[in-house]
């Protein structure tokens, strides 16, 4: 069964609410690229989520974009996470630890947060780094 670009895409207020979380998400992205603790590849698979449901040419211009579309691209096709994101993710998973002990006093919260933290690590330290073709391509 084939579905029209119209109905893919959503249509009228559904399609504008999909646009709004991409929008966010998008936002949310670039803050948590700046801020520590923030996540921004989160927001990015968000967003491009959300917009292959509205747009398909902002779903397009994320693909193709030059800060996030590779990275877009290697999630999509085999969960990949490059070492340099790697590395950065964790830099601002350590900042955003050293903050939280420092502000939080609560022990029930603080622990809550941190395990978050570990658990944001492990998952990001799981992935792979290459895709299975490029690991093969690359041992030559």
């Amino acid at each position: 069964m084939n579905q029209s670009s119209e109905q893919k895409t959503g249509t009228g207020g559904a399609r504008w609410l999909w646009l709004v979380l991409t929008w966010v998400a998008l936002g949310l992205a670039i803050l948590g690229a700046i801020l520590p603790g923030l996540p921004t590849t989160v927001f990015v698979l968000i967003a491009a989520w959300s917009a292959s449901r509205c747009s398909p040419r902002l779903r397009a211009w994320m693909e193709n974009h030059s800060l996030f579309g590779e990275r877009l691209r290697n999630w999509e096709q085999g969960g990949v996470i490059d070492r340099k994101s790697k590395i950065s993710a964790s830099i601002g998973m350590l900042l955003a630890a050293a903050i939280v002990v420092y502000v939080i006093r609560h022990p029930l919260l603080l622990v809550l947060i941190l395990g978050t933290i570990a658990v944001g690590a492990l998952v990001v330290w799981t992935r792979p780094e290459q895709l299975p073709e490029q690991q093969r391509d690359s041992s030559f």
